[in-house]
């Protein structure tokens, strides 16, 4: 019997301590989708945006009690090494969250759940997801971004970043809310009109109209419309742009063996047609800021055949997109 309960206690030891040296190790999955990330990002990142793989790349992965940090030059303290070039520490973040800002101190960092927490629900969403929130990083890249953010003087005295979620925009308002539907409607129409002489004629309606938009709001209104289109809207967008470079991109066979593999090809090919759908149906009152991100994205679309090279400039006008729509 004591030979029994001795070696019963040395197998819960022995269990206990192969719990403690795996506990803080990435899940097999979650590892396959992050080396699949870095090796799409850089196949195609330059192709959508000059110079993006300048930019630094660090990812922090929420699971259910653990969080990994990657590619990050200078992992803070609290983290320890966890093989293969990732540090983890105790779950801090939500797991469902998705989210890029400077968690650390600069550079900024991707924060983001397992695909199964987020939105994304499987790999392939996730991976261009993964874009979307890399194309933050280059945003909050730019010289004179954080200051430019800070000078909007939108923020109320919060520091945590919440206005930007919270701003008190007028959404509701029956003026706004009708005039957005109205240049929501253009804007449509424009991008998805084949004709090229009709497509003239829409896109100078649909600036006009723009400017008729901008004008019943206030100075801060119209800085934080210009700042989340110019922002979210730009960054769902490149979230377009990246499923769509990424339909020619071929995976690795260790990728393409997880059991929620969806074809690159497959994605991209109702990436677009998703968030133009998405935009159909935005009504301001109801979804409030999430608006921008589709109303911004069928901009920077329109922007492509309205003016070819309007992202050379894109960088030099922080934090709107203003300019694009002047002549």
């Amino acid at each position: 019997m004591f030979q029994m309960r001795l070696l019963f206690s040395t197998l819960l030891l022995a269990i206990a301590a192969f719990a403690q040296t795996t506990s803080h190790q990435v899940p097999v999955e979650d590892a396959v989708r992050i080396r699949e990330f870095y090796r799409l990002a850089s196949q195609i990142q330059d192709q959508i945006w000059p110079n993006w793989s300048r930019v630094p790349a660090g990812l922090l992965l929420v699971t259910a009690d653990t969080e990994f940090l990657a590619y990050f030059p200078a992992p803070p303290k609290d983290f320890t090494e966890a093989g293969d070039g990732f540090y983890a520490r105790p779950r801090q973040f939500p797991t469902n969250l998705q989210a890029t800002f400077p968690a650390f101190g600069p550079p900024s960092v991707i924060v983001i759940g397992e695909p199964k927490n987020t939105s994304s629900q499987s790999s392939t969403p996730w991976l261009i997801t993964l874009m979307h929130e890399h194309f933050h990083q280059l945003q909050n890249a730019q010289a004179g971004y954080f200051q430019a953010v800070e000078d909007l003087g939108l923020s109320g005295g919060d520091s945590t970043g919440m206005w930007m979620l919270n701003y008190a925009f007028p959404y509701e308002k029956p003026e706004v809310a009708q005039s957005f539907a109205k240049l929501r409607d253009l804007l449509l129409s424009a991008v998805n009109e084949p004709d090229k002489s009709k497509f003239a004629s829409l896109a100078r309606q649909y600036v006009r109209e723009r400017k008729r938009f901008f004008a019943q709001l206030t100075p801060d209104d119209k800085k934080y419309f210009n700042f989340q289109v110019w922002q979210e809207g730009i960054a769902r967008y490149t979230q377009i742009e990246a499923a769509e470079a990424a339909a020619k991109y071929k995976p690795t066979a260790e990728y393409t063996a997880l059991l929620d593999f969806e074809p690159f090809a497959a994605y991209a090919a109702k990436a677009r047609t998703e968030t133009l759908n998405e935009l159909k149906q935005a009504d301001l009152r109801k979804e409030k800021h999430t608006v921008f991100y589709s109303f911004g994205a069928a901009e920077g679309l329109l922007l492509d055949r309205l003016t070819p090279k309007w992202k050379d400039e894109y960088f030099q006008h922080l934090l709107s997109m203003d300019s694009f729509f002047e002549n």
